[in-house]
């Protein structure tokens, strides 16, 4: 059974979620605090986080941070929780490497339709795929894992899945609404200035310098391409 962990201050909040997940056949850990949650997460970590952005002890960000900086947990799909709509506020969680958002008041439908696309990123659910490389980059498609030479790059969900998306479709440029439609899933909707983000995000993984990337090049005024011919020391 899928295990979920819920992070809110709210009880109220915390118990509806906490029944519509569990109807759907989920299995919920909730947590009140940050620090509580951060706790739960390393010593049992859940297939995925459901986290509020203003906690009691912690802020929501600094949850995701340090979620995202240690090694039993920075591989986990986080949904932030937030009461502001603001695109501002968005983009810093997707810099950080929340996989989605979801604005109060929300519907539970809204929720368990996120909640299902991003464990579906997150597994990679799918026909089976070889593993690509390019030069010192090499990408596993079954197991959803990337490695620069023999170092593994831990990437979040929507990254490989954004990743694997440019690596199957080389010397193409792609704007950003067909990236959205490409290598987000369809059930939810997708700010089309976020892919800068998540572009941002992955070449700070791959590139060895990413303001002269070598494998996701920015065409001017029309989108990305990928650049399978890249090599080390090119």
């Amino acid at each position: 059974m899928t295990r979920i962990l819920i992070v809110d201050d709210e009880e109220d909040i915390l118990d509806l979620v906490e029944y519509n997940l569990s109807i759907s056949g989920f299995k919920v850990e909730k947590a009140l605090t940050g620090r509580t949650a951060l706790t739960l997460a390393e010593e049992n970590p859940p297939e995925l986080v459901i986290l509020d952005e203003m906690l009691p002890d912690l802020r929501g960000f600094e949850v995701l941070r340090a979620i995202r900086s240690r090694p039993k947990t920075q591989s986990i799909p986080v949904i932030m929780l937030t009461a502001r709509s603001a695109e501002a506020d968005k983009l810093v969680g997707f810099e950080l490497g929340a996989d989605d958002f979801v604005t109060k008041p929300f519907s539970p439908g809204e929720l368990l339709a996120r909640v299902r696309a991003v464990l579906k990123r997150s597994r990679g659910e799918g026909s089976r795929r070889p593993s690509l490389r390019f030069g010192e980059l090499s990408i596993d498609m079954d197991a959803h894992r990337a490695f620069k030479g023999k170092e593994e790059l831990f990437l979040t969900p929507q990254e490989f899945r954004l990743l694997a998306f440019f690596a199957t479709h080389p010397d193409r440029v792609y704007n950003r609404d067909q990236l959205v439609s490409q290598a987000w899933d369809s059930e939810v909707f997708v700010d089309p200035r976020t892919v800068d983000v998540h572009v941002r995000r992955l070449r700070s993984r791959i590139e060895d310098d990413p303001a002269n990337p070598k494998w996701i090049e920015t065409v001017r005024g029309t989108g990305y391409r990928f650049n399978p011919s890249s090599k080390e020391g090119d």
